[in-house]
């Protein structure tokens, strides 16, 4: 025993966890952000940056090189001078050479810098992609959110219905009791009692279908009966000015894209280096003396392509080009953004409007329901016609439900257009 008590306090705390009771729309975020694979990336994405960056840092190192040569050649360099007594001998057609060379950089135009920079600003980028894609997962977690929201709104309808269909099966139970009322109206409505809870049977099924998969985003092990919280949202808590990651994303492009324009000026200034070279060739330095020999050479070594010249006005041409094209997808983007957002302002104000008249409409529903209770009891309506007022006040509930999570939808999708939520 003493034993299995040991094995069990080892056991890693989360195996008894109990699931999540409760969930607001802001946790539901955070934690489908945390849980997405693609929030991985990030991670990677600085790993990648660091090692392009300390690669570029060894340019400032000591670079080695060993090179071999075995020629043959038509002619060599001869004295033209015939003394007597006195003869130089040509050097060999054949030669051979074996040399190591090792050069140190000392000024690269600020290559190296700009290069740095420009690796860091595309990690930037690359991170800030990964922040869109993120923030677009907010478009599912609300689609889940609210169909669960409605669906719990169903569920307190539907309890609704099966009361008033409960108190008018008691009531015409008496009368059959009695003898003033028929069986079968007793029987119509049972069987609309047992078609309400067949109804939420099915609501209940689709909300365990929708915390399933809202348990798949955020990676936790939610209750099936699972609370979450609606949103409110106040008259003058709408935001108005836009705050999405692509607007950064945009902002950190064109960073990126000045960054490679001043690359373009760097890579054309001259570098400068120190060197040394050292070797055993056939001949060696000195030409008139025959055998393997031993020698080194070292200075400082001044470079300076002016290739890159000729191209360097049109590549800035194209820089200023892709500058463009950045705008006009930020111009893009805003105005789309704010069609949205004025689609998602007029749809608030019909919802407002529908919803005062949902509320009218089953207030003088209720009472019409309330009075067909009495008749009911009085004998002077049949059930199937206090069905039908029953019916009608939740058909007129049901329109204030959908109209009122319609309402919130909105609200939340004007918020996440904007970049506020």
């Amino acid at each position: 025993m003493k034993q299995l008590l040991i094995i069990l306090l080892s056991l890693p705390f989360q195996l008894f966890s109990q699931p999540v009771q409760k969930l607001t729309l802001e946790q539901a975020y955070d934690l489908s952000a945390k849980n997405y694979p693609v929030v991985k990336q990030k991670d990677l994405i600085k790993q990648t940056a660091a090692i392009s960056i300390d690669n570029l840092q060894k340019g400032f190192l000591p670079q080695f090189g060993i090179s071999c040569q075995a020629t043959y050649q038509s002619d060599v360099t001869k004295v033209p001078v015939s003394l007597p007594g006195f003869f130089i001998e040509a050097p060999a057609k054949d030669q051979y050479k074996l040399v190591a060379d090792v050069s140190q950089l000392i000024y690269d135009g600020g290559l190296t810098k700009e290069q740095k920079t420009l690796q860091q600003l595309n990690a930037t980028v690359e991170d800030q992609k990964v922040e869109v894609e993120l923030y677009k997962l907010k478009e599912r977690i609300n689609q889940i959110y609210l169909s669960i929201l409605y669906l719990d709104e169903q569920l307190k309808q539907v309890e609704l219905v099966k009361a008033d269909i409960q108190t008018g099966i008691k009531r015409v139970d008496a009368q059959v009791q009695n003898g003033v009322s028929f069986k079968s109206n007793l029987n119509m409505l049972k069987a609309e009692l047992l078609k309400a809870e067949q109804r939420n049977i099915e609501v209940k099924a689709s909300r365990k279908g929708l915390v399933d998969a809202l348990a798949l985003f955020t990676g936790e092990q939610l209750n099936e009966n699972v609370q979450l919280e609606k949103p409110v949202f106040a008259e003058t808590a709408l935001a108005t000015e836009i705050v999405r990651p692509e607007l950064r994303l945009y902002s950190e492009q064109q960073k990126l894209i000045g960054q490679q324009n001043r690359l373009i000026t760097v890579k054309n200034l001259p570098k400068a280096s120190l060197f040394f070279q050292t070797g055993y060739a056939n001949p060696a330095l000195n030409m008139l003396k025959h055998g393997f020999d031993y020698y080194y050479i070292g200075g400082v070594r001044f470079n300076w392509s002016l290739g890159g010249l000729y191209t360097k006005k049109k590549e800035k041409e194209q820089v200023e080009v892709n500058k463009k094209i950045v705008e006009v997808q930020k111009e893009t983007f805003l105005l789309n953004t704010n069609t949205q957002l004025k689609q998602q302002q007029a749809e608030i104000d019909k919802l407002k409007q529908l919803i005062a008249s949902d509320n009218e409409i089953i207030a003088l529903r209720k009472s019409v329901t309330d009075a067909a209770k009495a008749q009911l009891e009085n004998g002077v309506i049949t059930a199937n016609d206090y069905l039908k007022e029953v019916n009608a006040e939740d058909q007129s509930r049901q329109s204030l439900i959908t109209h009122q999570v319609q309402l919130l939808q909105a609200q939340i999708n004007y918020q996440t257009i904007s970049g506020k939520q």
